[in-house]
């Protein structure tokens, strides 16, 4: 390996790392503030369900690698400046407690340093069609199934006892908290291993674009460590300052977005599970009534979502000018 390659793999796994401080903690945010589960618990099941959903496919993996921007005319050093944009503005968002799309992020990172080197050529519309459906996904479709499903658990359990569905829906929230993590894993997770894999292939170690399952368990174990080093910021922001949750609320949400992302992921679509989450909750949260949810945290990761893309773009986009 060239030390180019070795630099650019390094990158590759410092955004993965920074992906588990501000996006893997949405997979098990919802469980840890209802006190369903100990952050400690959490943080076991999301990291084993994390690396199992990464196993369950590659077609995330490979829209990433293949089909956002064109792998051959680019080079190493697009791959270490789109990953040095998602690093730098993801620690600033963490700082802030802010959940950032690193799915965004990589899109944007790879987008600039391709446009830097190679112009709008780079681009591949295949994989942005996907990107667009990806946005549709994760705010439209995970609203409204947060939404349904607490609708239909008010209606269907209306004369349950607070006491009883309390108790049952702690239950349950484990089950849907162990969804998400799964789903999680088979769409978030499957990004950076498509990044890494493409440095892999553009640095000559492999012949052609093919995810090993050493890849998806070195991606894995970084992203958890991440999440276990750093993750409590964006739990606190997930969890506990959007608006106040029972285990039913948690249940609804968790579900609404794990089924979200994996018809996603079914399909190759790489979505922000951020969003996902964030949108079903929010869904979840306006079936009391919109004031139970707290608008001016929402608009503060609404900002954060916004600047993303043009941020982590521009970096990117001056980071490769610089080394080319």
């Amino acid at each position: 390996m060239s030390l180019e390659l070795l630099l650019t793999l390094a990158l590759v796994l410092a955004a993965e790392f920074v992906n588990g401080w501000t996006d893997a903690p949405n997979a098990i945010a919802t469980v840890v503030s209802t006190r369903v589960l100990s952050p400690q618990r959490a943080l076991l099941m999301a990291s084993v369900l994390n690396a199992v959903g990464a196993l369950s496919g590659t077609a995330v993996a490979f829209t990433i690698g293949q089909d956002i921007v064109a792998p051959e005319i680019i080079d190493l050093s697009t791959v270490g400046a789109a990953m040095l944009g998602i690093v730098l503005w993801s620690t600033v968002a963490w700082y802030y407690g802010l959940p950032t799309s690193e799915s965004h992020a990589l899109v944007a990172g790879l987008t600039g340093a391709g446009l830097a080197v190679a112009g709008p050529s780079v681009l591949v519309w295949e994989g942005w069609s996907k990107v667009l459906w990806g946005i549709l996904f994760s705010t439209a479709l995970g609203f409204s199934m947060g939404l349904f499903l607490m609708t239909a658990i008010y209606w269907g359990f209306a004369r349950t006892a607070p006491r009883g569905g309390r108790r049952l829906f702690g239950r349950l929230q484990i089950l849907s908290a162990a969804l998400m993590a799964f789903s999680h894993g088979s769409n978030d997770g499957q990004k950076f291993i498509g990044a890494f894999t493409l440095a892999l292939v553009l640095g000559g170690v492999l012949p052609e674009f093919e995810v090993s399952v050493s890849v998806i368990l070195l991606c894995a174990v970084t992203m958890a460590l991440g999440t276990a080093l750093g993750g409590f910021r964006i739990i606190k922001t997930m969890g506990l300052r959007m608006t106040k949750l029972e285990p039913v609320n948690g249940f609804a949400a968790e579900t609404g977005a794990g089924l979200t992302i994996l018809l996603a992921s079914h399909f190759g679509i790489p979505l922000s599970t951020t969003h996902t989450i964030n949108t079903a909750i929010i869904g979840v949260g306006s079936t009391r009534r919109l004031s139970a949810v707290r608008w001016g945290i929402v608009g503060n990761i609404v900002v954060a979502w916004i600047l993303t893309f043009p941020v982590c773009g521009a970096i990117a986009y001056v980071a490769a000018s610089l080394l080319r």
